[in-house]
């Protein structure tokens, strides 16, 4: 079930902010899914170009009109017409304590240099793509099964994503169904595109952290695949800075060589990630 809230009627925020290396974009809506968790979507600048995968810095500005941005991975793929975005709520967060209180008409920060290394481009070419992620982890990866390329490069597609509770996958499994009725990559997904859950706290179909059973062998039963493979493997990894430590050491110990833009290899991690705020 969703999270709403009810307030009180209030003008839109707008911003009056000096030129930088920003635009200033509007909210076009915002669904909550936890006291935790939020989705929002923001106009797009038509000459915003980015690859799917890659982190883009919003914000909002401060008290003394000094912008705070923090980097966040854009949750829509390359051809859409705005930007998604999947947030966490942090009550003393610099940031989501405010952002999280945006409403549709409202006005937000967008950075103009999109970065990052969960793009197609760092991983050579592979049999099998394993996305593992924790929490909003998910975002770059809600670019990624949306993107033909991701199709055309891999025979099957593994999207992992651990929570702590069974609320939190709600994004996710909407994101996945939405993806496999989708015009453009729908038939694709359907063929390709195989969605894990698990949770660490309440008792679901599947319980446990996605890296004991990576060791233990079980997300292999489960998924019907054999273990990783590096001649055939390809990895990305966001999320927790647990999951990116622990999924990173697994693969650098299964041979796994770690790759980045400029020297494609067999796995990628997005260390720019942000979890708390």
């Amino acid at each position: 079930m969703n999270v709403m809230t009810t307030e009180p009627a209030r003008e839109k925020n707008k911003i009056s902010a000096k030129p930088g290396p920003y635009t200033i974009e509007t909210v076009l809506s915002v669904k909550h899914y936890t006291d935790r968790l939020f989705h929002f979507r923001i106009t797009r600048p038509a000459a915003f170009r980015f690859r799917s995968g890659e982190f883009i810095m919003i914000g909002l500005p401060k008290e003394d009109g000094k912008p705070l941005l923090r980097a966040y991975s854009v949750a829509s793929p390359f051809w859409d017409e705005a930007l998604d975005f999947y947030s966490i709520k942090v009550p003393d967060g610099p940031l989501t304590s405010r952002l999280q209180h945006i409403q549709e008409g409202d006005e937000i920060l967008l950075g103009k240099k999109p970065v990052g290394t969960l793009v197609l481009d760092a991983l050579k070419p592979g049999k099998r793509l394993y996305m593992v992620s924790t929490g909003t982890g998910i975002a770059p990866f809600a670019s990624l099964i949306r993107d033909p390329e991701t199709y055309e490069k891999f025979d099957e597609v593994i999207l992992t994503h651990t929570c702590r509770e069974l609320a939190e996958l709600k994004y996710g499994e909407e994101l996945v169904a939405a993806t496999k009725e989708d015009e453009l990559i729908g038939e694709m997904a359907r063929e390709k595109l195989v969605h894990f859950t698990s949770v660490t706290r309440d008792d679901g179909p599947v319980k446990g952290r996605v890296t004991d059973m990576i060791n233990s062998g079980e997300l292999f039963d489960h998924l019907g695949v054999p273990a990783f493979d590096p001649a055939v493997d390809r990895v990305m990894i966001c999320g927790s800075e647990g999951l990116l430590k622990d999924t990173r050491q697994i693969c650098l110990e299964r041979g796994f060589v770690e790759g980045s833009n400029a020297a494609p290899a067999d796995f990628v991690v997005e260390k720019a990630f942000v979890a708390t705020d």
